[in-house]
């Protein structure tokens, strides 16, 4: 524990979570656009684009991107497929639908090249295998470490979209997006990957190989790091009768704390303003126009909500008359949709000024939102906490009490999707870094289980990046348009039109 920098007391929490479990969400209503979602107009769009393009200058802005998994996942049913058939004749059977549409369309992926290379140089033709019907050997050139190494490595350094002779990584499409939007006033772009302490090495090559290129092509200045997650977030394993684990050796095990853990590589970021988007939510070149504007209006609205948090602030820290505590009131209420205690109509005029300053002091974040399209994952609510207080939040199903029926109403009623589409702004009104983990949640952990041979292994999550982490910021939803959602799960969503050359 003291070599991985973890407190005693962190882990006697963790011991207790694990025995207690984490409370269930109580959530009050789902968000929708009749409340909790801002659906914006015409000129709502143009007045905050407009905005984010005036007041940007001189402001320190970061392209936030958690790009620390490795693909495995991506390649799920290749895998089960190419285990179970290597070797063996077969035709593709009815249980392996994505592996037929995989081999089907194969010639379209973007790595293709690279994949009928590298079997000539193992002195296997591409043809002659597809011929025999070989495609367990295809699927494993693709996959395995000895040949191109696709299911270990990171998601960011896969090739994903074909440009003529060309083809770009995620890692890439982001640097793009970022010279579209994040473009600071010096035409520096800062981008920051957090990544898996085993793939920091692929992804300084990558980046020294095209770095000078994307400099040369945008004309940017490029500022590209790189951050691991912190080892003293690192979570305890358990057994099934919440018994510490230990490894062979007797060392106790522990895991790492999910994305929850990213919020202190995010506190370290010096920027004004955070861009957070998922690395394999990108879309080729002829789909991003929307994506480029709506991370514009979402930016400026976040400018101009902040500026006027800011104002409200500064009027609270001198000697603020009547008529000016209820004018933030009402702004909390009205532009902020937040509920104000309604005991704080009965205090003293000082305290009064200070609970409405504990209320707008605090970092902002506004989220887009999508129409839910059936993807698993978590939408926005607005959430009652353990004193009655209600405040707008991004909760994952795990986190609901389905059995509840009332919950589980609530939840079926919800209308929207959290496509992990962020801008932050994690400076106060006087320009110092807000501490972010003064504004987690800690109730808002998750508790997963996996078999581990005869062993049952339970391990906690930490409250997830855009869950509990943020819990307590200030939160504006924002309804974005489907085509800014482009994820890619499996491999097959390469082959979705967002992912192919108009």
């Amino acid at each position: 524990m003291a070599s991985l920098g973890i407190p005693l007391e962190a882990v006697e929490q963790q011991l207790e979570n694990f025995r207690n479990g984490f409370p269930k969400a109580r959530l009050a209503a789902a968000a929708t656009t009749q409340d909790g979602i801002l659906k914006l107009e015409d000129a709502d769009i143009d007045f905050y684009e407009r905005y984010y393009l005036e007041h940007r200058e001189g402001l320190q802005i970061v392209k936030f991107v958690p790009a620390s998994g490795a693909a495995t996942r991506m390649f799920k049913e290749l895998y089960e497929f190419s285990s179970k058939y290597f070797g063996i004749d077969y035709s593709i059977p009815k249980e392996y639908p994505q592996v037929k549409e995989f081999i089907e369309h194969i010639r379209s992926f973007a790595f293709f090249d690279d994949l009928q290379a590298c079997m000539q140089q193992s002195l296997m033709d591409f043809g002659d295998y597809m011929d025999r019907g070989d495609f367990a050997t295809i699927i494993n050139v693709l996959l395995k470490e000895q040949y191109m190494g696709y299911g270990s490595l990171p998601k960011a350094l896969l090739k994903f979209h074909r440009y003529g002779s060309e083809s770009r990584t995620p890692l890439e499409e982001h640097i793009v997006e970022g010279c579209e939007y994040a473009q600071n006033s010096d035409h520096s772009v800062n981008i920051h990957f957090t990544v898996s302490p085993e793939h920091k090495k692929l992804f300084r090559k990558k980046i020294a190989e095209v770095k000078e290129d994307y400099e040369r092509r945008m004309g940017i200045r490029l500022n590209i790091t790189l951050s691991e997650q912190k080892h003293y977030t690192d979570t305890i394993a358990v057994d099934e009768y919440n018994v510490p684990l230990r490894d062979e050796e007797g060392h106790l095990i522990f895991r790492p704390g999910g994305h929850g853990a990213l919020i202190e590589n995010l506190n370290e970021q010096r920027a004004d303003l955070v861009f957070i988007k998922n690395i394999d939510n990108v879309a080729h070149d002829w789909m991003k126009h929307t994506t480029i504007i709506y991370k514009k209006v979402l930016a400026g609205l976040l400018l101009h909500v902040q500026s006027q948090v800011f104002a409200h602030l500064r009027t609270l820290d001198g000697k603020p008359t009547t008529a000016e505590l209820d004018a933030t009131e009402d702004f909390i209420t009205e532009r902020l949709n937040i509920p104000v205690p309604k005991e704080i109509h009965l205090m003293a005029p000082s305290r009064r000024k200070e609970e409405l300053r504990r209320m707008l002091n605090r970092p902002i974040r506004v989220c887009g939102m999508v129409k839910n399209q059936g993807e698993p994952g978590g939408g926005p609510f607005a959430v009652r906490d353990a004193k009655g207080n209600v405040s707008w939040q991004i909760v994952e199903s795990a986190q609901i009490n389905r059995k509840d029926p009332q919950q589980d109403a609530i939840f079926n009623a919800s209308t929207h999707f959290n496509p992990v589409d962020l801008v932050c702004g994690i400076k106060t009104y006087t320009g110092r870094r807000f501490n972010l983990r003064h504004f987690v949640d800690p109730d808002t952990g998750f508790i997963s289980k996996k078999s581990k041979g005869a062993t049952t292994l339970k391990s906690q999550e930490l409250p997830g990046l855009w869950n509990g982490a943020m819990a307590h910021w200030i939160t504006l939803f924002v309804e974005v348009p489907l085509a800014t959602f482009t994820p890619v799960k499996t491999v097959n969503d390469l082959l979705r039109k967002e992912h192919l050359e108009g």
